[in-house]
């Protein structure tokens, strides 16, 4: 295409207003492309403090379901929820995985029964009921892919009988995904989505996360057996088409911004729905920089998740969520 010279051609025309900036801003963010992760404790009118995670709490289940509704009546169109877990009831076989009444499955039935129009979205990973922090079964300093897949069967069968819509399988172990999907739909669960975590790289960003989990001090090595390698790109399309094949509806990619061009290229490359993940170090950046003045907070938030939409997702799962609903509302 050839563009006529300067000054014929000023492309500062488009820019002079905001009325014409706006005509032809060729990416839009709104809020239906957000989803709310939500930390789940125990107690009632129950929550404290992330300190990782300025502005982040920890939510009994009945504040969850009001948090739930306030999501609903912003438009946000799902919540994820994350369990914090008693150290008393983490085991080396991970038990509390896949039990009925766990935290996460409690909040999932609290919130369906009190009737909120919103999708309920979980995570299947053995991390916050793990006494090593892995996301998979340790056994003599290994994490075991064959036994823990068995383990991440059952945990998502509770959560989809709990009344989850969307399955997030998060620990990376090969193979999950077809266990999952099969057993799904032998049991009947035929409606329940999953969207992999299909390229999660083993990042720096993810330690306030594992504040929020009570994750942290039980985690003995490092995740790099099972998570991606930062340098890689092209295994990670290998990872997004074997997920696909095996019955994942939707992909993650995990983090978000460093991430940008995985994004993009599984966009491009797949044209399946494509979501990514701000994590919690990603949000403790921009939170912490905007708390001590040094960037504009609103300004970064919505150019961030601006960001997001520009490399080709259709949603972003972000702890700004109801801070940029609200600002998109407006």
């Amino acid at each position: 295409m050839s563009l006529a010279p300067y000054p014929a051609a000023r492309f500062r025309r488009l820019r002079a207003t905001p009325s014409l900036r706006a005509l032809h801003r060729e990416t839009r963010l709104g809020v239906e492309d957000l989803i709310w992760p939500l930390f789940v404790r125990d107690g009632d009118n129950e929550r404290d403090a992330v300190p990782s995670m300025p502005g982040v709490e920890r939510l009994s289940i009945d504040l969850i379901v009001e948090a739930a509704r306030e999501a609903a009546l912003l438009g946000i169109p799902a919540i994820c929820l994350f369990p914090y877990t008693d150290v008393s009831l983490k085991t080396e076989a991970c038990e509390e995985a896949w039990n009925p009444h766990n935290l996460c499955n409690r909040a999932v039935r609290a919130i369906r029964e009190a009737g909120i129009e919103i999708a309920v979205m979980t995570d299947v990973a053995l991390d916050p009921y793990n006494a090593n922090g892995h996301d998979g079964i340790v056994r003599a300093g290994i994490i075991l892919n064959d036994e823990s897949v068995a383990a991440l069967v059952r945990m998502a069968l509770a959560q989809a009988e709990a009344g989850a819509d969307i399955l997030g399988p998060s620990d990376m172990m090969d193979g999950r995904i077809g266990a999952i999907r099969a057993a799904l739909e032998a049991e009947g669960h035929t409606h329940v989505t999953i969207m992999s975590y299909a390229a999660k790289y083993a990042s720096a960003f993810y330690g306030p996360f594992r504040d929020a989990v009570g994750a942290s001090g039980a985690l003995t090595g490092d995740k790099k057996t099972y998570q991606m390698d930062p340098g890689n790109s092209d295994e990670a399309m290998r990872l997004i088409a074997r997920d696909l094949s095996e019955g994942a509806d939707m992909v993650m990619v995990k983090p978000g911004m460093p991430y940008l061009d995985i994004c993009r290229r599984t966009k491009t490359e797949f044209g399946v729905p494509t979501y990514a993940y701000q994590v919690s170090g990603e949000y403790a950046m921009l939170r912490g920089a905007a708390d001590h003045g040094w960037v504009d907070g609103t300004a970064v938030m919505m150019e961030s998740l601006t960001a997001f939409k520009r490399a080709g997702c259709d949603g972003i799962l972000t702890y700004f969520a109801p801070e940029a609903a609200r600002l998109l509302n407006a």
